[in-house]
């Protein structure tokens, strides 16, 4: 029996991977959902038939729009992804205005209501929402994705059948309708039933004819082989480990987050990376930290270091979009460090060290067991297996200009999830700017507008090292008060 997962005709794996079922299962509950929503700004409003039309030939081409999960009545197969024969494109494609004067903080905090909202888990696994209204005569386009689906990069790959590199491209030919399977949970079920002997039979062979092999090794070489296994082990420990005490000002967790948001011309944190001698993704983390070394001086509680987990992608170029192909590394985030070109070095030796480490996918390798362990439990793991105060994401994603139903996209802004951290920090990369949006739990964070500011000048201070390039805020107005004096504010973000 072949171990290789089963293709559909997409090239995309037709069963869920461990990881994709943890995330799927993690969807109905807010302290472990762990959705992936983004905003694009666009330059004008799309008219309505042409922006639907394409939509649906994107959802004949990328599969996973328009297939849902089926899981078996009881567990004698993996879910599998199957095309739903009761697609609705109306109930995933929404269509909403925002009020006057129709500020990005307003867009942003629409997202931020459907970033807590659950996606309906009978049916594909995303909506698409069209926000009219937006100022100078401009609109946004909100896409909320659950992560079984893929990770941010895969998302970029997935989500390009949408994107035109031209304003009013030709017309294409209309993709034909992919074939529906009507599958019910139970049909799922007995099909794994009757697969189970087999199933038992290889899994059983295998299992001896490893053992039999690592005996072997064992015998030949037992000193080697050992301490390989041990190696791995400490290794695994430093991948998932505490690196860091938590910052005593995060601790608290609630279910309401806010988000904010600011733009930064590509080329001024190139400059500012090359200008200390690290990448793009170490002059971000260094200016993440700024931030946070300037919210927790202002509020009285300075710290060195605070433990931060860094996605690192795994995806090959032979990996299919579909399905989640990362891993999480911890470092000890440097916010104590003041001057930015010593943090940036700082953190490009930390993430080297840590790619390096053998057991880097360990969360991956342990999966496979993890997905069998009850709901509860699955929540009480998740605070401790992600054992950091902050996440920061990259998602690299279109270098130039892209067009939708005739709509440029001028910006883009991710939301991740926050699943068990006190802030989650996107930075996306695409046409000659890039966005950092930070999201938090206000229980953690409760001085909006003192972090807004804290948010902005940190990252100035890294841009600094690069010329004289600064951040623009996006969801706020800018406010000259120094982020050392201590806040007045009354608990409300900033308009």
């Amino acid at each position: 029996m072949s171990n290789l997962p089963d293709m559909d005709a997409a090239g995309l794996p037709e069963e869920l991977s461990p990881l994709d079922q943890i995330l799927h299962r993690g969807e109905a509950n807010p302290r472990t959902r762990s959705g992936i929503l983004t905003v694009e700004l666009l330059d004008t409003a799309p008219e309505w038939n042409t922006f639907r039309t394409r939509f649906e030939h994107a959802s004949r081409k990328v599969l996973r729009l328009r297939q849902k999960v089926v899981t078996p009545t009881l567990p004698t197969a993996a879910p599998r992804w199957v095309v739903d024969p009761d697609f609705n494109l109306d109930f995933h494609l929404r269509r909403v205005r925002v009020p006057e004067p129709g500020t990005m903080r307003q867009v942003m905090d629409l997202a931020e209501i459907a970033a807590q909202s659950p996606l309906d888990i009978s049916r594909p696994l995303w909506t698409a929402t069209l926000i009219e209204g937006v100022e100078n005569g401009q609109a946004a386009l909100m896409v909320h994705l659950s992560h079984a689906v893929t990770d941010g990069v895969g998302g970029v790959e997935m989500f390009a059948n949408l994107y035109d590199l031209e304003r009013d491209p030709p017309p294409q030919p209309v993709p034909p309708l992919p074939v529906p399977t009507d599958l019910s949970p139970g049909d799922l079920m007995r099909s794994g039933i009757n697969r189970l002997p087999g199933t038992v039979v290889g899994g059983f062979r295998n299992a001896i004819v490893g053992a039999a092999k690592a005996a072997g090794h064992v015998v030949r070489d037992p000193v080697t082989r050992l301490g390989s296994v041990i190696d791995y082990a400490m290794s695994g420990v430093r991948v998932v480990g505490p690196v860091a005490d938590p910052s005593p000002i995060l601790r608290r967790r609630s279910l309401s987050s806010r988000s904010e948001a600011i733009d930064i011309a590509f080329g001024d944190l190139h400059r500012a990376s090359k200008a200390a001698g690290g990448s793009i993704n170490d002059a971000y983390l260094a200016g993440v930290c700024g931030a946070l070394r300037l919210y927790h001086e202002a509020k009285g509680v300075p710290v060195d270091s605070l433990p931060m987990a860094v996605p690192v992608n795994l995806r090959s170029e032979d990996d299919p979009a579909g399905g989640n192909r990362f891993a999480g590394v911890n470092l000890a985030a440097p916010i104590g460090l003041a001057d930015p070109e010593v943090r940036i070095k700082d953190i490009h030796s930390q993430m080297r060290s840590k790619r390096e480490e053998r057991a880097i996918d360990m969360v991956g390798a342990i999966a496979p067991v993890v997905s069998f362990l009850p709901d509860t439990v699955l929540e009480q793991m998740a605070g401790s297996i992600v054992n950091s105060d902050v996440q920061a994401s990259n998602v690299p994603v279109y270098a130039g200009d892209t067009f939708i139903a005739g709509a440029k996209v001028l910006r883009q802004y991710g939301l991740g999830p926050l699943p068990g951290v006190a802030m989650m920090v996107v930075l996306i990369s695409r046409s000659g700017y890039c966005t950092i949006t930070a999201r938090y739990d206000r229980a953690a964070v409760t001085d909006p507008k003192l972090f807004a500011r804290c948010l902005l000048a940190g990252f100035d201070e890294v841009l600094a090292l690069g010329g004289d390039g600064r951040a623009t805020p996006a969801t706020f107005a800018e406010d000259p008060t120094p982020p050392s004096e201590p806040s007045r504010s009354n608990g409300s973000g900033p308009q």
